[in-house]
């Protein structure tokens, strides 16, 4: 008995200088309990509720309001390109100014969001969940992240620092990409505004195109991404074994924080900035002849790839420039390619997709687009 307790105490002793990582390996080989393993509940119960709190307050609620607007109005506001005339504002830093205003106006509060929830992606949750429900290639992973994405109802900026969040915590490409294109393209409460503005038909042609897109973008980047493109460990990244100390979990939070923000911010207002006040150029003023001509029609598809837009603004920028004559061709285009990419998103997720993939995602959501025009003019929209 003296001999047992003498040598409880020595390894105590000895754990007394170490550090709480250290103290949790050794208690997983039989060692005494670490106090601060009561941490992981409450560190995981915090990225939830934040997570659903968050969405509610700047998604969910929100949306339920202004359904009913769309309901009441069948509108839901003026096109943030254009306003509500048939061309935006000629180039220059007065346009680029109103847009950058306009645009950061309505997603700041999804963007502070997306920063918090893909920083806490890496830190609070273990290591090892992100990895083991996205982490396999193949359609589980891409559908359970496609599936993951419909209630969160992001813009696909705001939805890019998630993905990065979940690639950097080892999902594979294409539940990466399943992620980041279904909030946009899959978004519900955008289906119910554009039933009620636009009308259902072109909410049944919205889901069979994006459900392809998610599909088929998450399919192809697989196949051509190959072990080597997988991301680094990030240091901030904890695994399970270090989320335990609760002052250390903060300190890497805010520092996997600060790392996404300093990293996506900054380069994402500049090409903001630019975009706008370049909108005149990529869309030109709306008259019934170009509005039905087929040549018009590979231009708005690289357009609508490129510009960056709010959460549901494809819906305005559609109903505003059909009452000055484009027609279905163009409108389906637009439907199809202006939510999924722009250009700011996929410069955040270079982070941590190759060039190669985010090439091909936005030539197929380009091409999709194209598609869904001739849909739109073979159905008789």
């Amino acid at each position: 008995m003296c001999t047992r307790s003498l040598g409880a105490r020595a390894r105590y002793v000895r754990l007394r200088g170490r550090t709480v990582d250290q103290s949790v390996a050794v208690e997983r080989e039989g060692g005494i309990p670490a106090a601060g393993m009561r941490l992981v509940p409450w560190a995981i119960a915090l990225f939830f509720a934040m997570t659903v709190a968050g969405l509610y307050y700047v998604k969910w609620g929100p949306y339920f309001h202004k359904a009913f607007t769309a309901i009441a109005r069948h509108s839901i506001g003026p096109s943030i390109i254009s306003g509500t005339g048939a061309a935006p504002p000629a180039v220059g830093w007065r346009a680029a100014w109103s847009f950058t205003v306009a645009y950061f106006g309505a997603i700041w509060q999804a963007m502070v969001l997306g920063l918090l929830v893909g920083s806490a992606v890496q830190v609070l949750l273990p290591r090892e969940w992100p990895a083991r429900a996205f982490g396999k290639a193949g359609w589980l992973s891409t559908a359970l992240a496609g599936g993951v994405s419909v209630p969160s109802m992001m813009c696909t900026c705001c939805a890019a620092p998630v993905a990065i969040g979940l690639r950097t915590s080892r999902a594979s490409t294409g539940a990466t990409v399943a992620y980041w294109l279904g909030n946009p393209t899959l978004n519900p409460a955008t289906m119910i505004f554009l039933g009620f503005v636009l009308g259902w038909h072109w909410v049944a042609l919205r889901v069979v195109a994006g459900v392809v897109l998610v599909f088929t973008a998450a399919y192809l980047t697989e196949r051509v991404t190959t072990v080597a493109t997988a991301p680094a460990a990030v240091p901030v990244a904890p695994s399970a074994r270090q989320a335990y100390d609760a002052r250390s979990l903060v300190r890497r939070w805010g520092r996997a924080l600060w790392q996404l923000s300093s990293g996506l911010v900054p380069e994402y207002a500049v090409i903001v900035l630019a975009l706008g006040a370049m909108r005149a150029w990529m869309f030109p003023a709306v008259t019934p002849a170009i509005g039905h001509s087929a040549l018009v029609l590979p231009l708005l598809a690289v357009a609508g790839t490129v510009f960056v837009i709010p959460t549901a603004g494809e819906v305005p920028i559609v109903q505003t420039l059909m009452s000055f004559g484009l027609g279905a061709g163009g409108a389906a285009v637009l439907l199809t390619t202006l939510a999924p990419v722009s250009l700011p998103s996929l410069v955040m997720m270079g982070r941590v997709l190759p060039v190669r993939v985010l090439a091909l995602t936005a030539a197929l959501v380009a091409c999709l687009g194209l598609a869904a025009a001739g849909a739109a003019q073979l159905l008789r929209f």
